[in-house]
């Protein structure tokens, strides 16, 4: 069974400044697009079986400059729905919640159409495209290579190690990086983690 390669995508105006991008459509800087160029030669030295990303096109164009082809778009990638935070930087929520953290803690339920979302729910949808990841390494001898947002693939990761999905805290993921979760006698380990080349 093969790999499973995360890629953050690239830096946007509101990663760079800290406010929290969910469902907001924010396209990449120049420099998130050179992040996202430099890690070509990673994806090439690997053989890729499969690769999903994110609805988002921060995420979209990210798989397009690394190179994927055959890139199935899957809406459990879409970043965290962070309701009323939406755009809002942590510094600007503790002033009214000091003790806020996103990983226990959750959201301020937004509007309707972005209502917000639980550590919990986050943790069903990495869950679910886990599910879909397995398949795809059970039917390919190559990686699968996900390519989406920092706080759902920080779940992701936890929940693929087997912890809760609030344990996705310990993971800090730097935009335009790689990240390989591989076994170690048959149990998920993290192989490689914020893999940049060199500059």
């Amino acid at each position: 069974m093969g790999d499973l390669f995360l890629v953050r995508h690239g830096e946007t105006e509101w990663s760079r400044s800290g406010r929290h991008t969910g469902s907001t459509d924010v396209p990449l800087t120049e420099h998130g697009r050179e992040e996202a160029r430099r890690l070509v030669p990673l994806i090439r030295s690997h053989r890729i079986g499969a690769a999903f990303v994110s609805p988002l096109q921060r995420a979209r164009e990210t798989a397009e400059l690394i190179g994927l082809h055959g890139v199935r778009v899957d809406a459990d990638l879409r970043e965290w729905d962070y309701g009323a935070y939406e755009g809002v930087t942590t510094v600007e929520i503790q002033r009214e919640r000091p003790d806020w953290f996103l990983f226990r803690d959750g959201v301020a339920p937004g509007p309707a159409e972005r209502p917000g979302e639980t550590p919990e729910q986050v943790g069903e949808r990495a869950d679910r495209m886990l599910g879909k990841v397995d398949a795809a390494l059970a039917g390919t001898e190559g990686a699968v290579v996900l390519v989406a947002h920092g706080h759902i693939l920080r779940v992701l990761t936890a929940r693929r190690l087997g912890l809760p999905p609030h344990h996705g805290a310990l993971f800090q993921l730097a935009t335009g990086s790689l990240c390989r979760l591989g076994t170690e006698h048959g149990r998920p380990v993290v192989a490689g983690w914020n893999v940049r080349p060199p500059s």
